[in-house]
């Protein structure tokens, strides 16, 4: 390397560096749904509805009996393991009753070092869950995961960071 570029490129690498620790350490950036986000996820709703019509005779009703919906496109595996949209269709399906079930939960986007990504959250706290990939990361590598398990399970995490009613514990 030339004497006269090694200094750059040192000086370009630790930069890069810097920023990616800097990245890393920042907080998340938590915002309102996007038009876009919006659309895309009523696409995923419809393609998961498709799916659940044209097997079961069954719509997605966008509540916890769609847990059961869910559980029963898992267990006949009417989606490939290597259609990674469809199996995240899945986790707005589940999203969507996290957010039906408990009144303080919300879509929202999510933003920090790793990407963008779309999520329910506590209102006004950045405490949240990753629906679109509870099932799809499992599916992915060949599990048939349990929805009620992994609905209750994420619902156990999030509960201590939800507002308390007075008088409960």
């Amino acid at each position: 390397m030339n004497k006269q570029v090694f200094p750059i490129f040192m000086y370009c690498l630790a930069t890069f560096f810097v920023s990616q620790a800097n990245a890393r350490d920042a907080e998340p950036k938590i915002e309102e749904l996007s038009w876009i986000s919006q659309s895309f996820m009523s696409e995923q709703r419809i393609t998961v509805d498709e799916i659940s019509r044209k097997n079961f005779g069954t719509p997605i009703r966008g509540e916890k009996s769609d847990l059961q919906t869910l559980q029963r496109i898992v267990d006949k595996q009417l989606i490939d393991k290597d259609d990674k949209e469809t199996l995240q269709a899945l986790g707005v399906v589940l999203g969507d009753v996290f957010v039906k079930d408990v009144k303080e939960l919300e879509w929202k986007t999510l933003e920090d070092h790793i990407g963008r990504s779309h999520v329910v959250c506590v209102k006004d706290t950045t405490n949240c869950l990753f629906p679109i990939t509870m099932l799809s990361r499992r599916m992915e590598v060949g599990l048939k995961p349990k929805v009620n398990k992994i609905y209750n399970d994420a619902l156990a995490e999030i509960k201590p960071f939800l507002p308390k009613l007075p008088f409960q514990k």
